[in-house]
């Protein structure tokens, strides 16, 4: 190991758990204007009745996040990672924004013009996601697997946190007059603070902790060109290129994205069925499809509540080492069992109580999130820093087209129903 490297070793514990804490709060913005979107979908729907607005807009995000994911994931290995995260980070703060002025400048009325505008929003959000979400998995998959665990927990605190601020602000203003939009408003205003919040957490704090920074040097002396910003910015001026004249430079040799994807197909098609199983349930067919109950119009928000409740602590549950599931055939197995709920579901909606759907949504919920930390903390291991970085980029690939793959299917639910 080199001298560079040596002085690093001294660091790769320090800031550990704030780099944590905040990796959790960055995982959080990578959802949290897109889950706040959907939590408001009563308002939405009460806008704009007759364009089934929960599975239109999931419907509209989606392509805009493969796309925009695949393509950066195919030239990752040239792109500049911090530049990305920012833009994505960015690009949610103002979508959040619009979607804020829109409904100000417009008074609240509905129309399909407005729906169209919303519509953009959402599409904002599907790029945003593809540039944060896998860069920033891509980025983290290179340094210690906590970072990955704590990123994905705050993907699903965000959908706790807003199904919380959705029930509170519904109780306080159910019996005020224009109580929705007032809800759907403070939703808004506190999505467009947080994603602000956290383009400056990114731009100012992260890469400055001594964890990340040893990291990153780390993946820079094995020939990572995403890092050099990021180090740039830590005030490490030091690039790959100088630690290539120390280094050997066979060991800037890495495998292609399509060797790596060989390697590991099975954790990529474990992500993709985790999340085409979940999305053509979640929330479209929640939303819509449960029929009425004495709950009344809680009753969606208490199942989206709890589906957001129980994938948070499923993405917990894997730090408890005895009960984490880490056998590549067992992942592959538990996730084509979780296509009994499909039946399940169907007809629990049919001939089942409320209860009874509850306790079906939180098993989802805990299944999606315990699987998903499982795969993605246990795949990137034994590569080196630009290969975890491309391997990170590709399952978030997979990831994603089960969850386009799973909106798409969800429609299936509609057959027989009418429009």
């Amino acid at each position: 190991m080199s001298d560079h490297m040596q002085n690093w070793e001294l660091d790769k514990t320090k800031g550990r758990f704030t780099a944590l804490f905040i990796t959790w709060l960055l995982g959080n913005g990578s959802l949290f204007a897109w889950n706040s979107m959907l939590t408001i979908g009563d308002y939405y729907a009460y806008l704009f009745p007759r364009y089934h607005p929960t599975r239109v807009l999931t419907l509209v995000y989606q392509p805009f996040a493969l796309g925009t994911t695949a393509i950066l994931a195919y030239h990752e290995a040239k792109l500049n990672t911090r530049r990305r995260n920012l833009l994505g980070y960015s690009l949610f703060f103002l979508s959040s924004l619009g979607l804020l002025v829109l409904d100000l400048a417009t008074s609240g009325k509905g129309g399909l013009g407005i729906f169209i505008g919303v519509c953009i929003a959402s599409a904002g959000f599907g790029a945003a996601d593809g540039f944060a979400q896998g860069g920033m998995i891509g980025d983290l998959s290179l340094m210690c697997p906590e970072f990955i665990q704590s990123f994905m927990a705050g993907l699903a605190a965000s959908g706790t946190l807003t199904s919380a601020l959705r029930l509170i602000t519904k109780a306080a203003f159910e019996s005020s007059n224009d109580g929705l939009r007032k809800g759907g408003m403070l939703f808004l205003a506190i999505s467009t603070f947080f994603e602000l919040l956290c383009v400056f957490l990114y731009a100012f704090m992260f890469p400055k902790l001594p964890i990340v920074k040893y990291y990153r040097a780390k993946a820079a002396s094995e020939g990572s060109m995403t890092v050099t910003a990021d180090l740039a910015a830590a005030g490490i001026q030091s690039s790959v290129n100088d630690v290539a004249e120390m280094e050997d430079p066979k060991q800037f040799e890495r495998l292609s994205n399509k060797e790596l994807l060989v390697q590991n197909i099975d954790y990529a098609l474990d992500l993709f069925l985790i999340y085409v199983l979940t999305l053509s349930i979640f929330p479209g067919f929640l939303a819509e499809d449960t029929g009425s109950h004495s709950l009344g119009s809680w009753y969606t928000l208490v199942l989206i509540a709890m589906y957001n409740v129980w994938d948070l602590v499923g993405r917990y549950v894997p730090l408890l080492k005895p009960i984490k599931l880490i056998s590549r055939k067992g992942l592959i197995f538990a996730c084509l069992s979780r296509f009994l709920f499909i039946p399940a579901f169907y007809f629990t909606a049919k001939h089942g109580d409320q209860g009874w759907m509850i306790l079906l949504t939180s098993v989802l919920g805990l299944s999606n999130g315990y699987l998903t930390v499982c795969v993605l903390t246990e795949a990137p291991k034994g590569y080196k820093g630009p290969e975890q970085n491309a391997l990170g980029n590709l399952l978030v690939v997979f990831l994603i087209a089960g969850l386009f793959s799973g909106v798409v299917l969800d429609w299936l639910w509609l057959i027989g129903k009418g429009w």
